[in-house]
């Protein structure tokens, strides 16, 4: 497998999982978790393996511009899903999903950097 692949690959199957279930006119989730916390976890974890591409999978390739980056990836894709759900019938965007897709990816750029510079102390 090339690296890049191997880099690039779960971020691939990570966006596929988020479009299968904003295909779906009623996704399945706890009907105790609000819909933006989802919002916020599942674009937390797309940041995450982002920036694993970004940083080319190791904790030295972490720095200011890939932690950017994954959350630019991370909104920009929250941006695509709800124009996405605009063609799924029982589906409406929202821009307050996509704030709380924005916020998700910046939670998951903050805390990967951080536990970069903790690794690195």
């Amino acid at each position: 497998m090339s690296r890049a692949l191997f880099l690039w690959l779960p971020v691939v199957a990570y966006m596929a999982a988020i479009f299968y279930l904003s295909s779906l006119s009623f996704p399945p989730a706890p009907q105790e978790v609000s819909d933006k916390t989802l919002h916020v976890a599942a674009y937390g974890g797309l940041a995450l393996v982002a920036l694993r591409a970004l940083a080319g999978g190791r904790w030295t390739g972490v720095t200011l511009g890939t932690l950017i980056g994954c959350w630019a990836i991370g909104t920009a894709y929250g941006l695509t899903d709800e124009w996405h759900q605009r063609f799924i019938e029982g589906r409406s965007p929202e821009l307050a999903d996509v704030s709380a897709d924005a916020l998700g990816a910046a939670i998951g750029a903050i805390a990967a950097g951080a536990w970069s510079i903790i690794r690195r102390l």
